[in-house]
């Protein structure tokens, strides 16, 4: 229980170096894209393969090619979920022109929504079964 706690505050730290690059980068391109999500989840995993290497999984001495791999390989999967689960809820409700206030915050409530669902399911199995093995 004690790692899945970890691994949760590892997502969490994540997802908010995510979710500030993608708003801010939506904010200044006037809406979201798909590829301001690509940057987001590139920051973001790149901070969650990091710390979950050394605090979560406790895997600092082990290759770290393989492990950079096979996480890359869960990262993609992971990026893909997120990044379509926010463009079919953005697309079907409207909400993907964040030039106000009031669709950004729609679009951080979609994009956090979609993270979490992603992370307490995908992401933790796959590194806890997978990359940190």
């Amino acid at each position: 229980m004690i790692k899945f706690l970890k691994a949760q505050a590892s997502s969490l730290i994540a997802t908010g170096v995510d979710f500030t690059v993608v708003v801010i980068l939506s904010a200044l391109a006037g809406e979201w894209s798909a590829g301001v999500n690509v940057i987001g989840a590139l920051g973001g995993g790149t901070a969650n393969f990091m710390i979950n290497r050394q605090w979560v999984f406790n895997r600092e001495k082990g290759a770290i090619g393989g492990q950079a791999l096979r996480y890359g390989i869960t990262w993609v999967g992971n990026m893909l979920l997120n990044t379509a689960g926010v463009w079919l809820i953005l697309h079907f409700t409207g909400w993907h022109d964040v030039s106000n206030k009031e669709t950004a915050l729609r679009l951080s409530i979609v994009k956090l929504s979609v993270s979490l669902l992603v992370g307490f399911t995908y992401s933790y199995i796959m590194q806890k079964r997978f990359v940190f093995k």
